[in-house]
């Protein structure tokens, strides 16, 4: 089985919540920003992110936990409240803030949530795929019905048969996406199925209209044109609610794994501007990078 680079994991206890595993990279210039990322539903921070994760480790340090039920995350009662909290208390702790915040379907809402429950641990948000709500709509409202029969999926024996079947149509589509599925398998059996299925309620119950643009902190929106899960409208939507700037993949949800390259570049193009904005005083340029290779699996 291939393994991408991964950055080191580590553990940390959250004194009454739970001991979070996450991914630290720790830039060796000691003044680089460091970035938050949350990854989205039934993912982990690896499942998530890896495609971007030597782009980022380049020119930033970063601290991409698990959260509660997903991958390597503890297990307790999953709200979008409590991981959002589980997020800053671990940035906190971890003494790295303020930071950008990277989220990624839900890990947009929760980037959200985290700036808003916490204010001055965050300097800046991108946000990818994701939405201002889920809600809206009766359609909307009636697509989270069919959590019910993916709680039956994923608890059956039959699951295995049911991922093999979707990474096989993935390896037709996307052959260069060939030497990494069976690793992403193998990390998305980790998840807790009754975690998955509560994450799927707090989502749709999610609605940030109200007060996201009230935030008033720089941002950037990765818009996946081709997305089925989450239309491109509502991404539009949250982009102006946030007076975001804005980048475009035509690619579906899947796109960290079926467009790695582009979307790792995007990824990489809207945090250089969010820092820019948050951390970079007029006239100022963004330093080079001290480490432009990040150390691979074999240590080169």
């Amino acid at each position: 089985m291939k393994l991408p680079w991964l950055p080191p994991g580590e553990t940390m206890v959250l004194p009454g919540r739970g001991e979070v595993f996450f991914r630290h990279h720790r830039h060796a210039d000691p003044d680089a920003p460091t970035l938050l990322l949350l990854h989205g539903w039934t993912a982990n921070a690896d499942v998530q992110f890896f495609s971007a994760y030597e782009a980022l480790a380049a020119r930033y340090s970063f601290v991409a936990p698990d959260h509660r039920g997903h991958g390597r995350g503890f297990r307790a009662p999953f709200t979008l409240e409590d991981v959002a909290d589980d997020a800053a208390l671990l940035v906190q702790r971890l003494g790295v803030g303020p930071v950008v915040a990277v989220g990624y379907s839900m890990g947009g809402p929760l980037s959200l949530m985290v700036a808003d429950r916490h204010p001055g641990l965050v300097a800046g948000l991108v946000v990818q795929a994701t939405a201002l709500e889920w809600r809206h709509t009766r359609a909307d409202r009636f697509q989270w019905q069919g959590l019910k029969l993916m709680g039956f999926a994923i608890r059956s024996r039959w699951l295995p048969v049911l991922m093999r079947l979707s990474f096989g149509r993935m390896r037709r589509r996307f052959p260069d996406a060939e030497p990494w599925l069976e690793w992403l398998a193998s990390e998305l059996r980790r998840n807790d199925a009754h975690n998955v299925l509560e994450a799927g309620r707090a989502l749709s119950r999610y609605d940030a209209r109200e007060w996201a643009p009230q935030l008033g902190l720089p941002a950037g929106v990765l818009i996946t044109t081709r997305d089925r899960l989450v239309k491109p409208a509502k991404q539009r939507a949250l982009a102006v609610g946030l007076d975001a700037k804005v980048e475009e993949l035509a690619a579906d949800h899947f796109c960290t794994i079926t467009d790695p390259v582009d979307y790792a570049r995007l990824t990489r193009a809207l945090v250089d501007e969010v820092v820019a904005r948050a951390f970079i005083r007029p006239g100022e340029a963004l330093r080079p990078a001290a480490d432009p290779t990040p150390a691979g699996p074999d240590g080169r």
